[in-house]
């Protein structure tokens, strides 16, 4: 309701001047007005009784300087290597570091891995847990993995099975893998020197019931040698595997010629090439220089001849020969032989590894060959291929480093283009020679 204001009349006198006069106001309107202030009032003291106030951490740094223990316990979780996740009453996530998070483990708050519930329960129930939980694909991505988990009972709720839960994962793939791997050697080893050192036994008992019989001695003394230099082979191979895997530290990589490398492999090849009647052929491009160790540049392309040798058929030819592509020096092995199925490729540069084991002991193969040549291309900085079909042959593919000088003569060229093919054998390309490479 408006207010009447009453009009005032000015005489000579200030003080005598008349006061403006205000009207009443309603009973009615007074009786609302206090209403609403109640009510209004009365909402915001319910609100402020009924707030719950939050906990607030202190995390001030004290006055010695130092950080608080809270956080500097959180910081440690989120830097260690092992996944940790804590895990309520409910199974419900309430701490998981980046190293769980990073395993796929864990999305918003839930964990993904049944077993780990399983495991986070069974350690509800009785304080500590210790089991080997394997990680699917599905979860983890890339590969399935293995985990070491260690699941522990923090404290007592109010009633069984109502404590939060921590676990503790570790990832032990690798370890479980070189596990597997030394397993293995061990197994393979063992099974390589029994079949020499059994045929030596024998031999030497055929040969003491045949010492009247001269033509039967050399014949089976003949064969003792053939076993003995097996034998010898395999140590010596094993010795060389052991160095290259880091037993001995790489000696200075020094340039070295490939045609040296190529023809030191070549002359160490020809006589079981020979017996074959297999032509080895020499070809490529000339004056490349690389760094490394020549004696083990030599073995890894002495055992790619001698591997072709082993598998080609009589009467054919192998090709080796280098090239200069993208800032390293390619020497290619190539014959026609028996080819490798394409289920074996990825295997062929495994210790003991071989694509027909019955051929093994016409062969004398030790299996450990490619694996060395593996390493040493590991070792110098470079990679070893395969392409191969079967019933047509294949192709190994050492590749070495250039050294400096020969890096840049490579850069400075047509840099990106391919190189024209060298028909390392000599002669005109075969129209239906396979051309593709691993």
């Amino acid at each position: 309701m408006p207010v009447r204001r009453a009009a005032v009349t000015h005489t000579g006198d200030p003080a005598r001047w008349e006061r403006p006069s205000i009207a009443p106001v309603s009973p009615s309107v007074a009786l609302l007005a206090g209403f609403v202030v109640g009510v209004v009032g009365g909402v915001l003291i319910a609100a402020l009784l009924r707030r719950r106030p939050r906990p607030v951490v202190d995390q001030a740094v004290p006055a010695d300087g130092s950080a608080p223990e809270a956080v500097l316990s959180r910081r440690l979780l989120d830097l260690i290597d092992p996944a940790v996740v804590l895990l309520d009453p409910d199974d419900v996530v309430l701490l998981a570091n980046p190293a769980a998070r990073g395993l796929g483990i864990v999305r918003d708050t839930r964990l993904l891995v049944p077993e780990l519930l399983e495991l986070a329960r069974t350690a509800r129930d009785g304080g500590r847990r210790r089991a080997e939980v394997s990680l699917p694909a599905s979860v983890v991505g890339g590969g399935p993995r293995q985990v070491g988990v260690l699941g522990v009972r923090l404290e007592g709720g109010p009633g069984p099975g109502t404590a939060p839960v921590a676990l503790v994962l570790q990832d032990l793939t690798e370890a479980r893998r070189v596990e597997a791997v030394r397993r293995d050697f061990v197994a393979n080893v063992g099974h390589e020197l029994k079949t020499p050192v059994g045929a030596l036994s024998l031999l030497a008992e055929a040969v003491e019931d045949a010492a009247d019989d001269p033509e039967t001695v050399r014949r089976f003394a003949s064969r003792m040698t053939h076993e003995a230099d097996r034998l010898s082979r395999l140590v010596r191979e094993l010795i060389d595997l052991s160095r290259l895997q880091g037993g001995e530290p790489l000696p200075e990589l020094v340039p070295v010629e490939v045609d040296t490398v190529i023809a030191e492999a070549v002359d160490r090849t020809k006589l079981a090439a020979s017996a074959k009647q297999v032509t080895i052929v020499a070809g490529g491009e000339r004056g490349l220089v690389v760094r490394g160790v020549e004696s083990q540049l030599a073995t890894a392309v002495t055992n790619l001849l001698a591997n072709a040798v082993t598998y080609s058929p009589d009467q054919t030819r192998i090709a080796v020969g280098a090239r200069a592509r993208a800032g390293f020096a390619e020497i290619t092995v190539t014959d026609s032989g028996i080819g490798i199925p394409r289920e074996d490729r990825s295997r062929v540069f495994e210790r003991f590894y071989r694509v027909d084991q019955s051929r093994a002991s016409r062969t004398g193969g030790t299996g450990l060959g490619l694996a060395i040549v593996k390493h040493v291309a590991t070792n110098h900085g470079g990679s070893v291929s395969v392409w191969s079909e079967e019933g047509l042959g294949s192709t190994f593919t050492l590749r070495i480093p250039l050294a400096a000088a020969d890096r840049a003569a490579t850069d400075t060229g047509s840099a990106g283009d391919e190189p024209a093919d060298h028909d390392l054998a000599g002669g005109p390309p075969a129209a239906d020679a396979p051309k593709g490479r691993s």
